[in-house]
């Protein structure tokens, strides 16, 4: 009994020691004849901390210990199993719904489109006017008549909406020129550029007036883009105040094919063998490619001069008067900047009627050099 008196005064004493360093005071609990002292800390509820008497990482000891503990539900497999027939039940039902309102959707739409599209024509008096389709029985007429206004439509979207793009040539007194020039819009004289602040603009190539003013004299101008006409015929008159482009032919005269809108030259009304198609895009033209030449896509750069080349290049043509333009395309369709190889071989021209100017000079010098005058005629030294 005194050993255990002595070990619970040294206890005591050790508690005490504790508590004047973290300042709290001893507990003693008297539990199964033994003494257990601890030191008993009081802190405020907002320090207090709460601790889970779980390891915050789980051995595989200790998951295969609390799995064992946890006892299985045999009716879990079977509540499962009803959840997901649920689901399943109410997937089916919005399925059937969606479908269900796109049918009635889709048929009230088909119903006002044959009863607006398929009703047959009617005069001034509201009299119906009679058709190839008059005879039929009412639906059935109805049927075809909305059948006959949308492959009109269809044909409207994919090919041009008239067969004679261009109106016919100018004929005497009036003067019409002898080659067509078809311009690209987009990249070629302008380039659109959009930001936050000012939305879309339109940027004018360098050198667009100079090119118009020289070539008016030679070509039949005319404008050929997919753009909408909406947007292409207020740009066009204000890059060409003067009206020198002759025709503007938008979206509509184009051929939509594989999602794609084509220029089809061959409903420009104007022989072939005199018209040039200027573009960036081959696709564009692809319907008469021996008729395009494809020149660099403007950036919008204006350290540009593509315009001055390409007015010589067009200039050189109509001064040497080609009958089918399409051999002199062909020839510079092989380079993949024709513009370039034009200015290049003009440059190499010059020089070569720079040398042989004077070479000639040379040559007169020489000759007049060995003749002596004399009182009645030149003699020869």
């Amino acid at each position: 009994m005194a050993k255990i008196e002595t070990m619970f005064r040294f206890s005591i004493r050790s508690i005490n020691i504790l508590n004047n360093v973290i300042k709290h005071r001893p507990g003693v609990i008297l539990q199964d004849q033994s003494y257990h002292v601890f030191p008993e800390f009081h802190c405020s509820l907002s320090h207090r901390r709460f601790y889970s008497i779980e390891p915050k990482y789980k051995t595989p000891l200790a998951s295969l210990l609390s799995n064992s503990k946890e006892q299985p539900d045999p009716n879990q497999d079977k509540i499962d199993e009803e959840e997901a027939k649920k689901q399943r039940e109410q997937s089916w039902r919005t399925m059937k719904l969606t479908l269900l309102f796109f049918g009635v959707g889709f048929s009230c739409m088909g119903s006002y489109l044959i009863v607006t599209l398929g009703a047959p024509q009617k005069d001034d008096d509201g009299v119906a006017i009679r058709d190839q389709f008059s005879d039929y029985p009412t639906f059935k007429s109805y049927l075809y008549r909305t059948w006959r206004e949308l492959e009109y439509y269809r044909k409207l979207i994919r090919e041009p909406s008239r067969d004679k793009l261009l109106p016919d040539p100018l004929q005497y007194p009036y003067i019409q020129p002898k080659y067509t020039l078809v311009l690209e819009l987009t990249d070629v004289l302008v380039h659109p550029d959009w930001t936050y602040n000012t939305g879309w603009r339109f940027k004018k190539r360098p050198f667009l007036d100079y090119f118009l003013e020289s070539l008016k004299e030679h070509f039949e101008i005319v404008i050929y883009t997919a753009e909408q006409g909406m947007t292409v015929f207020p740009l066009i008159e204000a890059i060409d105040p003067n009206n020198i482009i002759a025709y503007k032919l938008v979206r509509d005269a184009t051929h939509f094919t594989n999602g794609h809108h084509v220029k089809s030259l061959n409903n420009l009304n104007r022989d072939l063998s005199r018209v040039i198609c200027i573009d960036w895009n081959s696709n564009n033209v692809k319907f008469n490619p021996e008729n395009l030449f494809c020149i660099k896509r403007w950036d919008g750069s204006n350290e540009d001069t593509a315009l001055l080349d390409l007015s010589n290049f067009l200039k050189t043509i109509a001064n040497n008067e080609i009958e089918d333009v399409r051999d002199v395309l062909k020839v510079y369709s092989l380079y993949d900047d024709p513009v370039t190889a034009f200015r290049e071989k003009q440059k190499r021209l010059l020089e070569e009627l720079e040398a042989q100017t004077v070479a000639q000079q040379e040559l007169g010098k020489t000759k007049l050099s060995r003749w002596t005058p004399t009182f009645f005629r030149k003699t020869r030294l």
